[in-house]
């Protein structure tokens, strides 16, 4: 069990790999209530994937997080409603599709449906845009 009495994030032997190539092994950190903390150091060294993991957008091998006393693998939804997240740039994450972008801001918004509704408006948009282009071409 990790300790969260006074910590805001509690992270644990946070493990996650893809296709076999560990790109976090034992990740530890804790930040304080009411404290400033910066996740720094070189390009690929894991630091978006930790804040996907903490973020509930990705789930971890193994490990645990606790963010303001949540379960960040148990309590997914209660985590999304203590936490605020930004993209390095602009509002999209160029790592992922159109599709998994408008999917993610409609998850961190807690939409009702998101993903059954952002396919239902990109789907729309598709059948537009065939149109037009037949109509054109």
């Amino acid at each position: 069990m990790v300790e969260t009495k006074e910590k805001l994030i509690a992270v644990r032997n946070l493990q996650k790999s893809y296709k076999g190539h560990k790109v976090l092994k034992n990740i530890n950190l804790s930040v304080e209530k009411g404290s400033v903390f910066a996740l720094l150091d070189s390009n690929g060294a894991g630091k978006t994937t930790t804040i996907k993991i903490l973020s509930t957008l990705l789930n971890a091998d193994s490990g645990s997080a606790v963010i303001n006393g949540f379960n960040v693998m148990k309590e997914p939804e209660q985590v999304r409603g203590v936490i605020s997240l930004t993209g390095q740039y602009a509002a999209v994450d160029e790592g992922l599709t159109g599709r998994e972008n408008i999917r993610m801001i409609g998850k961190l918004r807690h939409l009702p449906q998101a993903i059954k509704k952002s396919d239902e408006l990109l789907d729309a948009a598709d059948r537009r845009f065939l149109k037009l282009y037949e109509a054109c071409c």
